[in-house]
């Protein structure tokens, strides 16, 4: 192992800043390609972001613009590594071809240029049954780093510990966990923000990730969402209630919106929501076996120490915040 230094696109999000403060701790110098916000100061000669990990500095750059990646955020210097923690706010398709996509694109031929030689890749385990159009963006992009002649290492995580803490608040007031049908139609290994930064840092130092995709979980067995549903209840100390949501309404909210869309286009980016939402109520976020069409959780690598369940307790205790953002789901 030794120092190398790294560029960091998506250094501001939850994961991206658990991703900058294990980069930082074995040691790398460490740049995180920042967004202008309110929260970032631009003084002479430095950028001040908040959000950016301590031990990491900041650079303000555009990532849609080549012309602002290259000059604002390269510079022209040289880095050995990028790590990409960045995905689009939405899902919407626009944003996706943007962000997934285009802005991927963008970093890839600056970073050919600042000679990096291994791009890290944070993709998202749900591509390998792509319907959506997010998923399809990404593994346009997938296709074209693999094929880019640059080392890459792509990483398919499950479910995040922030997406499935939606109801937390519901059942502290006493209300019924929602479900999607009998609530065991689907599972996942969710994984903490630090055990997935930890993965992405040590990627830099592992050949046996070089040249791959590897879906990753975390530790432990697949839980359903009436497992979670059932621990929160206990957790909180009170009887499980569950409210059961036949997967038919979301298939009707989605027609009508779709209908609506032909004229109205906030109709036509609801219904593409709706959309991503189903898939997430319906899809395990687990390995599939591509013979069988079926999920395996046997087949799902593990890694990491928390479990969803030690979070919950966290949150329960008041030890933890959950910072959902665009990404969460119920």
């Amino acid at each position: 192992m030794y120092p190398r230094r790294v560029l960091v696109l998506g250094g501001t999000g939850t994961i991206g800043r658990a991703t900058v403060r294990a980069l930082v701790s074995r040691g790398h110098e460490v740049v995180c390609l920042v967004r202008r916000s309110a929260d970032v100061r631009d003084h002479p000669g430095r950028l001040e972001c908040p959000r950016v990990p301590a031990g990491a500095s900041a650079r303000f750059a555009d990532v849609t613009d080549p012309s602002s990646l290259a000059h604002d955020g390269f510079r022209g210097e040289t880095f050995d590594v990028l790590v990409s923690c960045l995905a689009s706010r939405t899902g919407l398709p626009e944003d996706a071809w943007a962000i997934d996509h285009q802005a991927h694109v963008n970093a890839l031929q600056a970073s050919k240029a600042a000679g990096v030689t291994h791009f890290i890749l944070l993709s998202a385990i749900c591509v390998q049954k792509p319907i959506l159009a997010f998923q399809h963006a990404k593994l346009a992009f997938e296709r074209l780093l693999v094929e880019s002649g640059v080392a890459y290492t792509i990483i398919r995580p499950t479910a995040f510990f922030k997406s499935l803490s939606g109801q937390i608040d519901r059942v502290k007031r006493g209300r019924p966990f929602l479900v999607f049908g009998d609530g065991t139609m689907t599972a996942c290994k969710p994984i903490s923000d630090d055990d997935l930064g930890s993965y992405l840092a040590e990627c830099l130092d592992n050949a046996d990730r070089r040249n791959r995709v590897l879906p990753i979980g975390g530790p432990g067995d697949a839980v359903t969402p009436k497992a979670q549903g059932e621990r929160l209840f206990a957790l909180v100390g009170r009887e499980p209630r569950f409210t059961h949501v036949p997967v038919v309404m979301l298939d009707v909210i989605i027609a009508i919106l779709a209908m609506l869309g032909r004229v109205f286009p906030a109709a036509a980016a609801k219904a593409e929501l709706a959309r991503i939402g189903r898939y997430y109520a319906t899809e395990s976020m687990l390995v599939l076996d591509p013979a069988t069409g079926r999920y395996d959780a046997s087949a799902t690598p593990s890694t990491g120490s928390e479990t969803l369940f030690d979070y919950y307790a966290r949150l329960v205790r008041g030890e933890a915040v959950v910072e959902r953002g665009d990404h969460a789901v119920f």
